[in-house]
């Protein structure tokens, strides 16, 4: 790539995985150029902000990493929050990110200026930034879904979603009750019940469940990662081959391996749970793969306990100091903890994004969110989403589709600098038929057999989540193929008179009325 490349101004917004793993690769090919905008005080994205007690990845710690920052130290198979954090933040400093990023900057919306081949950022702050290439690193899991329940602001005790959780707030000896039961809550809730006098669980829809089996690394394991030549890369090809091989045929509707499945979930929940009527309550009513597969140690003993309840009629109201069911039970609560997921649709919801002849994103999405490989729209070039529509997993590593994604950005970089180009835009009949194969398979996905979830916008289109392997994933995003776009000269820059003398530049609205 030429050193004019390093000129070429990017800004990425987002600095949790995505952003900051772009960050690492255009740091190692020699690019300077770019800025994160991150609207917090610190880089982590959702490991910043889902912060609640026993908090954990469920992906095998050695695979929920990146490729080209290796660690050989997890303290545990399934690595907890804060070291997933504190590994983003030794990742940050080992590549010199941190004087990239311009902190406490929430950006608002985009316009793609097309004479001048930019985008024009807007922040809440009023500041207008320019860029050549926008990244949105923004992820899908971080604006909590918080329910329309009936009272719940004159509930006179305290209440907190569990990815805004509320430490101030002792547990000791309260009556609490926990609306939700996926995979943040069956998390927390084994620990907070050590703590509480009673808690209530309520459940809307039981989930599938598989023993996650954690342990904490041995000494002579951690030698072993860190000495012994390609143990730890095949390790982690093994882990991320076992999730492709288990749980992939589950999501296409596989039926001898869903009945597999489904009947060692169903025996591990039979081992656990004694009570007939607790694991009639416990067994899903949805094929298996349809909502994510839950791995759990504790949750099923924690319902048990005789201090612990699981509730399966519908929340009717919060009163002052209770919570009432359907059924006309009250329930008194002193806490209420909403473990009720994030609101995912619609996309970029925050954003207002403006590409070429006035066209607005949201309503181009305004029939669900869509995207080439999740990845860029037609209409607005040099614009690209890291972990967009449809680049969910529920089967393995985000990380490893974040790779793939930074790899196709990377490569349009390469591409808008070695042809010369002012700016790409991908052509709009490949997306269409893009789009139209992967509904078509979408149809058929155990997803869409499942009814409502987080997976589906409000007409039921499954918008967030990937229906082919992982592999597949990579071969085809291996590398930007310039016959999809259409390319337009960088000629037409130096007739506008274009200047780009700085990585990125700033104005202030100061500095605008000046």
């Amino acid at each position: 790539m030429r050193d004019e490349t390093r000129l070429r101004r990017i800004v990425i917004v987002g600095g949790g995985f995505g952003g900051l793993g772009l960050a690492i690769r255009l740091k190692r090919l020699g690019i300077e150029s770019f800025t994160i905008l991150e609207k917090a005080d610190r880089l982590g994205g959702t490991w910043r902000e889902n912060t609640y007690p026993g908090a954990a990845c469920d992906v095998p710690s050695i695979l929920y990493s990146f490729s080209f920052e290796p660690k050989s130290d997890w303290s545990r198979l399934w690595s907890p929050q804060a070291e997933i954090r504190e590994y983003m933040e030794d990742c940050t400093r080992r590549n010199d990110v941190l004087r990239h990023v311009r902190f406490g900057v929430e950006v608002t919306g985009a316009r793609f200026v097309e004479r001048a081949g930019t985008w024009t950022v807007r922040t809440a702050a009023g500041e207008s930034i320019e860029a050549d290439v926008l990244v949105c690193a923004v992820g899908q899991l971080h604006h909590p879904s918080v329910p329309s329940l009936p009272g719940l602001e004159t509930f006179q005790g305290q209440w907190f979603h569990s990815a805004r959780w509320n430490h101030d707030c002792d547990l000791r000896g309260k009556r609490v009750a926990v609306v939700g039961n996926a995979a943040s809550a069956i998390q927390f809730i084994p620990e907070i019940a050590k703590r509480t006098a009673w808690l209530g669980v309520f459940q809307r829809s039981a989930n599938w469940m598989v023993p996650r089996l954690d342990r904490a690394y041995t000494p002579r394991e951690h030698w072993a990662l860190a000495h012994v030549p390609g143990l730890r890369r095949s390790l982690r090809a093994f882990a991320w081959l076992s999730l492709e091989l288990w749980l992939y045929p589950l999501m296409r509707q596989v039926r001898r391996l869903q009945r597999l499945h489904a009947r060692a979930s169903t025996r591990y929940m039979e081992s656990v749970v004694s009570d007939p009527r607790l694991r009639t309550a416990l067994t899903p009513d949805y094929p298996i793969g349809g909502k994510r597969i839950l791995l759990t140690d504790g949750y099923y003993e924690t319902l048990q306990r005789d201090d612990v309840a699981l509730l399966t009629a519908p929340i009717e109201r919060l009163e002052a100091d209770a919570v009432v069911t359907g059924d006309g039970r009250r329930h008194p609560a002193d806490v209420v903890i909403l473990a009720t997921g994030f609101r995912t649709n619609p996309f970029l919801a925050s954003l207002t994004i403006e590409g070429r002849g006035g066209r607005v994103l949201a309503k181009d999405w305004a029939d669900g969110a869509h995207a080439y490989y999740g990845l860029t729209v037609s209409g607005y070039p040099n614009f690209f989403m890291l972990y967009g529509p449809n680049t969910n997993l529920g089967h393995n590593s985000i990380i490893f589709m974040l790779e793939c994604q930074m790899r196709y950005v990377l490569s349009a970089v390469r591409r808008l600098e070695e042809d010369d180009l002012l700016f790409l835009d991908l052509k709009p009949e490949v997306m269409r038929r893009f789009n139209e194969r992967l509904q078509v398979v979408l149809r058929d996905s155990a997803w869409a057999a499942a009814g409502p979830s987080w997976y589906k916008d409000a007409s039921g289109r499954i918008t967030n989540n990937w229906p082919w392997s992982t592999l597949w994933y990579w071969w085809c995003t291996r590398a930007l193929a310039a016959a999809d776009y259409d390319a337009v000269g960088r000629a037409a820059a130096e007739m506008v008179g274009v200047v780009r003398e700085t990585p990125v530049a700033v104005r202030t609205p100061a500095a605008a009325s000046a």
